[in-house]
């Protein structure tokens, strides 16, 4: 449900849903993941965080779109045309995850998918080298990681598969090592250590929250690291202060630079009780 201090900030987001051009925020050639923090999958990430229900007109309609590019085999088309890849299905199967789809037959074909092309590191993997290619190329992407396992966190897959164990130990590992990771280069330097919010990109917050789901990560000591770091950023009231939005979202009071956030809180919240449980 919809706060009264978020309303604004619903509106807000709702005016952009023509603005690439076509309806729920798509292109007009129907691109789902163009614009963003306005694109299809983003701004239902952001509606999701505002407390917009899946039965409201405009959610809906994009939420169809995402299951409109869903294909037999489990991967998502999100742009008529280009190379298919696992950001994209991840992130379709994330923003899903949220309103509520998970026990879909397609969801489930979807995971399948995943966990059937894990990378031989244990994440997930997309072959395209804007970067080039180099040693560091042949890791899986710690970014794209981070996506499936925030959607596998809400199957029954959850501390149950092997395969999870091994995508949560790939994103330990790189808490340790930093340097830029596979083709896309996710690396952990100075703007990842600043709090994002809401979850659009690979950042210690995010991180933290998803890998809380993990029974593997909760008693690492590389994830108490990650912890402590993201705890140290609180102020005295034990509050969120995002530190990096969306350049985009500025504006937007429940993310808004420099403030403590409710939303944000309430999600670290939900980190400690899911350490505590």
């Amino acid at each position: 449900m919809v706060k009264s201090r978020h309303i604004a900030d619903v509106e807000a987001v709702l005016a952009r849903r023509r603005d690439n051009g076509g309806n729920y925020w798509a292109s007009a050639d129907g691109r789902l993941a163009v614009g963003a923090p306005f694109s299809t999958l983003t701004s239902l990430l952001i509606l999701h965080e505002l407390g917009v229900v899946r039965t409201h007109e405009a959610v809906n309609g994009g939420l169809q779109l995402i299951l409109q590019a869903w294909r037999e085999d489990g991967r998502f088309r999100l742009a008529p045309s280009g190379a298919l890849y696992p950001c994209g299905t991840a992130d379709a199967a994330r923003v899903l995850c949220r309103f509520g789809y998970v026990r879909d037959r397609r969801l489930q074909q979807t995971f399948a998918h995943l966990l059937e092309t894990q990378h031989h590191d244990g994440g997930w993997r997309c072959r395209k080298f804007s970067f080039g290619r180099g040693p560091e190329t042949e890791f899986s992407n710690p970014g794209v990681t981070l996506l499936a396992l925030d959607a596998f966190r809400f199957t029954e897959h959850l501390n149950r598969n092997p395969g999870l164990d091994r995508a949560v130990e790939s994103l330990l590992e790189h808490w340790v090592v930093r340097r830029p990771m596979g083709p896309c280069h996710f690396g952990i330097g100075t703007l990842f250590m600043q709090v994002e919010y809401p979850f659009l990109r690979y950042n210690l917050f995010s991180y933290v929250y998803v890998l809380s789901f993990y029974d593997r990560a909760k008693h690492d000591a590389r994830y108490l690291e990650a912890l402590r770091t993201l705890e140290s950023k609180l102020d005295e009231r034990g509050r969120v202060v995002v530190e990096r939005p969306h350049r985009n979202l500025t504006g937007l009071s429940f993310c808004a630079k420099g403030r403590p956030s409710d939303l944000a809180t309430a999600r670290y919240r939900e980190v400690r009780e899911n350490l505590e449980r």
